[in-house]
């Protein structure tokens, strides 16, 4: 160990006694009632010694005021280097700073809200920008050519390299309009997975619903059919009683609102009442004698109990 090491982890004296020094300056920096009894300290190398104090601050927890004295080779006066407040073992620390793009969840924007896209992002690649398009006086092709003059009623000079310019229906900026191709950015491939992933996940055969559907909404009439190449595998529900309605659902997919899971027969009419006004019904005004529990006595004077 050599003695540079063994000089500053011995206190200096004058700065080990210089608490009054330290404790003044941290009560500078907050305000008096908030520095609390005096923690320690540590000596920081040669001649220079930090204090702590207890901090009195609400919220603050486990925090230290610290100030830092230091002395110059033979002076005997002290002097103030630093005072901050740091954390202790045991401090309340605020969560670790995430960034606005990794706490977005789906459902946190509202209306007025904007989101920024990256430039970067993956999930998106650049789409048709026109830049390809052939010069005005130039033919696209011989196809196309004789598509303008056949559909085009107002090309009547010749074929689209002979016109002062090229025809709106030839070029092929009008036919990815058209296609709906015409945009800065479209869905890249690893776009197209996380969107299918995220879908699968919410509206997919693995949910307890499809699981326990009894069919798929491949065979479903409430499934509206999408474009594109998600339409291969996912598409709109349009069932108003399904736990799906508007949200697209894998073909996968089922639940128990399937359009032909069962066929709800027409309950049975009953006859209408039929009143027999051609015969009369007897209907006695007295019962027979052997039809109650108690047997008629011949005289009800001398009958011990009469009628029940």
């Amino acid at each position: 160990m050599s003695a540079a090491t063994t000089r500053s982890r011995t206190p200096d004296r004058l700065c080990a006694e210089a608490i009054d020094v330290a404790r003044t300056a941290a009560e500078e920096v907050a305000y008096p009632g908030i520095v609390g009894e005096h923690l320690g300290m540590v000596s920081e190398g040669d001649r220079v010694v930090t204090h702590y104090f207890e901090c009195k601050e609400p919220g603050y927890r486990g925090w230290r005021w610290a100030s830092t004295v230091a002395r110059a080779s033979r002076a005997k006066l002290v002097t103030l280097d630093e005072t901050v407040l740091l954390p202790g073992t045991d401090a309340l620390l605020a969560p670790e700073w995430v960034p606005w793009s990794e706490r977005l969840r789906p459902g946190d924007m509202g209306p007025g809200d904007l989101l920024p896209t990256d430039a970067e992002d993956l999930r998106l690649e650049p789409g048709f920008s026109g830049e390809d398009e052939p010069a005005p006086n130039s033919a696209v092709s011989d196809d196309m050519a004789e598509l303008v003059e056949a559909e085009d009623i107002e090309v009547t000079a010749g074929t689209p390299a002979n016109l002062p310019m090229a025809p709106r229906r030839g070029s092929i900026a009008a036919v990815a309009e058209e296609l709906g191709l015409r945009r800065a950015r479209v869905l890249s491939r690893y776009g197209l997975h996380v969107a299918a992933d995220r879908w699968e996940e919410a509206y997919g055969p693995q949910t307890a619903m499809a699981q326990a559907a009894p069919a798929t909404c491949v065979s479903c009439g409430f499934l509206n059919r999408i474009g594109g190449t998600l339409g291969q595998a996912f598409g709109v529900c349009a069932n108003e009683f399904s736990p799906a309605d508007g949200h697209v659902v894998s073909l996968a997919y089922g639940c128990g609102g399937h359009s032909e899971a069962a066929v709800m027969p027409a309950p049975p009419r009953p006859p209408q009442p039929v009143i027999d006004e051609t015969q009369v019904d007897p209907f006695p005004l007295r019962p027979s004698p052997d039809s109650g529990s108690v047997s008629v006595a011949p005289d009800e004077s001398t009958a011990e109990l009469g009628h029940s």
